[in-house]
């Protein structure tokens, strides 16, 4: 059974909803309704975890780096210091 919903939202936001709805071809409605039945139901997402998810990312992806121990690492540090 569906039922209707009344939000208050800033309008910008309402915009910019009915904007990505009409990119997917769907209705703001059905966009609201996936967002919610979705398995898990995600949470949002601050700023800050979508830096850190990038963060981590990357990081995965990165090259890394041999192990030295500390007598190995001065020395390297010497050399491009004075090199």
């Amino acid at each position: 059974m569906k039922a209707k919903l009344t939000l208050t939202v800033k309008s910008s936001i309402i915009e910019s909803a009915k904007r990505k709805a009409r990119n997917r071809g769907i209705s703001l409605s059905r966009m609201f309704e996936e967002i919610f039945e979705t398995e898990g139901m995600p949470g949002i997402k601050t700023e800050q975890q979508r830096a850190a998810e990038r963060l981590l990312k990357r990081l995965s992806a990165a090259e890394s780096i041999p192990d030295m121990n500390d007598k190995e690492l001065i020395k390297a540090h010497v050399k491009r210091k004075f090199a």
